[in-house]
């Protein structure tokens, strides 16, 4: 619940207002100001009076829009004038931002007659990429809407027409597939001739529902073509119908959708509407008909509110963001019809797929999939920016209306690291993966994390799984989780062919380590220690314990049938960190807990070829407190001599220290005070001189940071072994899965 002084407190704090106007390059220097304003700004504006459209290369009008309004129709207010509509412009303003990283300057208007509120906003074009109209009483928001469409060459949307409709256009998409009813052949009723509800039967116009099966309603009945006081847009969908009252029109309807006020529908307009009926009621903050009384009025009701807290929540967040994040990206001149059915669509196929599990832990941690319940994807999950603003751009470029075209495969990857989400390494990694789709053994087969884990790596094509276990109980699971794992292969220790076979051979490895063949036997039935064995004979490619266990005892398992590769004295182990604008490896951070001067060496030489096997050209600088000698502590000349080795064993390695995190990562630091520092640029492959350090800094990389840690993966085994952190999410064993299988196979 948020109260009035909270609010109030929130919006003045120590700063007035939401927003503000931060600087996208480096300022600070005299020099820079120069080159900011004059005389360095007069070289682009030459370039851009040369050719316009280089505009968008020199300046930020091709991620601007502006939000405007007269402050006519503020939600929850109504016509409380420019000024007071502040506070919401700035809200939308953030909304864009936080979403879609789009600027935006939001412009409250005085506004006088129509012709000055359109002359005022034409002037405004070549300032912005986009104008979105907000908060604008109907029909003057319409007639501003249509007029600037034919003048301006930049995208106008009206986001009060269309935002909402965009996604209840999907969640009806959704519906009317799971009652099998085909959109042109339902008969629909739209309670609402506001703006919202034209929006919506605009696009469901256009989206198939047949010209004579909708009826629009308003509080004077049935809109019809005599009916006074219609404006041209309402006269749009006037029909003649002997239906001329709400009750009598929704008498054997299939969809109902509300755009009007609260208490309108009732339990009976429900019960009378067709099999299968689909309510939409949208009002806020006091829906047509409660979600609950709703789904109460009959059992094969589709339900769904425009309340956050409801099932099925008909947001226009899902929508508008996107809408303009790939009309902006594609310089498209308008924003079409057909691009926000683009939209509508790319959300109702989202909603098909399945729930990431972060998403579900935020809403509860209760299983969400596509159903009566689950028609459109929860307003947090990360998928939309991507797959939304993909769908609207390729519209664009299809309908011809894009200045920019892009490329559908390289405009996704730029969509995935737009917002800083640190997954552009992840997502070139799994397309590496996908190549050799190894077979990757699972030792906690039973787990809801592990066997959610292993459908997304069968359905991304990444691996192969074998699941260790009961084989009744984890098919139990796999039927309880509603997953389909046809290509995972299920594997019971205790009742394998292979076991007497394995038994065997673990007995002659540890025959001299006190073990006799019975022990062998009983070891044998432990999943982590047959895991092993899988790996050890060939017939896994890859495995991964540790996701219900403690690390330090399925370490000792993997050490005692794995053990370290040739020519290596101790197992180690590597975070892969992706950050804002890159990528960097953590080394170690799981398994040392002071290792000394050589181990230090070789834990930099294991990192940097694994570096390399990721993609990353390895820049390496050896932690300490201790700037190249500034104290003389035994901590920090313990580095010193792992540096030296370290060069000594690879002298092409681009290696220093020892030296502080501050200087590893700072170029400007490092030419000012360090110039004879051989680090080219800010090291990527960090090595700290112990468990504490390394620990510490990973954790407040993830926590602290939001940077998206993958690891630990054990570095210098035999063979490859990985353990996943007790607790690990699903996303984290499918990311640890992935540069695993990249690391083992070499792809």
């Amino acid at each position: 619940m948020i109260r009035k002084q909270d609010s109030l407190q929130y919006h003045a704090g120590d700063r007035p207002g939401k927003i503000g106007v931060i600087a996208t390059k480096p300022c600070l220097t005299p020099r820079e100001l120069r080159l900011a304003y004059l005389p360095g700004a007069t070289f682009p504006a030459e370039e851009i009076a040369r050719d316009r459209a280089a505009v968008f290369k020199y300046t930020s009008r091709g991620n601007l829009v502006g939000v405007v309004t007269d402050g006519s129709a503020v939600p929850g207010l109504g016509d409380v004038g420019p000024y007071a509509a502040k506070p919401m412009q700035e809200g939308i303003a953030i909304v864009y931002k936080r979403l879609a990283d789009i600027d935006v300057f939001d412009l409250e208007l005085q506004a006088g007659d129509l012709d000055g509120f359109v002359a005022a906003v034409r002037l405004l074009e070549p300032t912005f990429g986009g104008i979105n109209l907000k908060d604008i009483a109907a029909p003057r928001g319409l007639e501003l809407y249509d007029r600037l469409r034919g003048l301006l060459e930049i995208p106008v949307y009206h986001e009060n027409l269309y935002s909402t409709a965009v996604v209840a256009a999907a969640a009806l998409i959704n519906a009317l597939e799971l009652v099998d009813k085909r959109i042109a052949d339902v008969r629909v009723v739209i309670c609402g001739a506001g703006t919202v509800g034209l929006g919506c039967a605009r696009l469901l116009r256009r989206l198939g529902v047949a010209p004579g099966r909708m009826l629009m309603y308003n509080v004077d009945g049935l809109v019809h073509p005599a009916l006074a006081g219609l404006h041209p847009h309402q006269r749009e969908f006037a029909v003649e119908s002997p239906l001329r009252t709400l009750a009598e029109g929704v008498a054997g309807a299939d969809v109902l959708i509300g755009a009007s006020a609260g208490g309108v529908f009732t339990m009976e307009m429900i019960r009378a509407m067709n099999r299968f009926p689909v309510v939409f009621a949208l009002a806020t903050p006091e829906p047509e008909i409660r979600y609950e009384d709703a789904r109460a009025a009959r059992q094969d009701v589709i339900v769904a509110t425009g309340l956050g807290p409801d099932p099925n929540a008909v947001l226009d967040v899902l929508s508008f963001p996107y809408i303009f994040r790939g009309a902006l990206d594609v310089q498209s001149v308008s924003i079409s019809e057909g691009m926000m059915l683009a939209a509508a669509r790319a959300l109702a196929e989202l909603a098909r797929e399945e729930v990431p599990e972060e998403v579900e832990l935020a809403y509860g941690g209760g299983r969400l999939a596509f159903g009566p319940e689950y028609l459109l994807p929860k307003p947090i999950d990360p998928r939309i920016f991507v797959r939304e603003s993909a769908a609207v751009a390729a519209q664009a470029v299809k309908e011809g209306l894009a200045a920019q075209p892009v490329e559908p495969a390289e405009y996704v990857g730029r969509l995935s690291v737009r917002l800083g989400t640190g997954r552009e390494k992840m997502r070139e990694l799994t397309m590496r993966a996908r190549r050799s789709c190894p077979r990757v053994v699972f030792t906690e087969g039973t787990s809801e994390t592990i066997l959610r884990a292993c459908g997304i790596l069968l359905d991304e094509g990444i691996a192969r799984p074998v699941l260790l276990g009961p084989v009744r109980e984890i098919r139990r699971r796999i039927d309880t989780l509603g997953r389909d794992l046809a290509g995972a292969e299920l594997v019971d220790p205790v009742r394998d062919p292979r076991f007497e076979a394995y038994a065997e051979e673990y007995f002659r490895m540890r025959r001299r380590q006190g073990v006799i063949r019975a022990a062998a036997r009983e070891r044998l039935r432990v999943p982590d220690r047959f895991g092993a064995m899988m790996v050890h004979l060939g017939h896994a490619d890859l495995m991964i314990a540790g996701a219900s266990t403690h690390f330090a005892e399925t370490l000792q398992v993997i050490l005692e049938v794995i053990g370290p590769a040739p020519g290596i004295s101790r197992v180690s182990s590597h975070h892969l960190v992706l950050m804002q604008k890159e990528a960097v490896l953590l080394a170690d951070c799981a398994v040392n807990v002071d290792p000394t001067a050589e181990q230090l060496a070789e834990i930099a030489l294991l990192a940097a070829t694994t570096g390399r096997a990721l993609g990353l050209e390895p820049r390496v600088a050896m932690l300490s407190f201790s700037n190249f000698g500034s104290n003389d502590h035994e901590a920090a000349r313990k580095v010193r001599r792992a540096t030296a080795l370290a060069k000594e064993r690879a002298p092409d390695l681009e290696i220093d220290g020892d030296l502080q995190l501050a200087t590893a990562r700072g170029r400007a630091l490092r030419e000012e005070l360090f110039p004879f520092a051989e680090l080219t640029d800010d090291a990527n492959v960090l090595v700290f001189p112990d468990l504490q350090a390394g620990t510490l800094t990973m954790q407040a990389l993830h926590s602290m940071v939001g940077a998206v840690s993958v690891g630990p993966l054990l570095m210098g085994a035999r063979l490859p072994v990985h353990l996943v952190q007790y607790g690990a999410t699903v996303e984290e064993v499918v990311n640890l899965a992935t540069v695993g299988v990249v690391e083992a196979m070499g792809e």
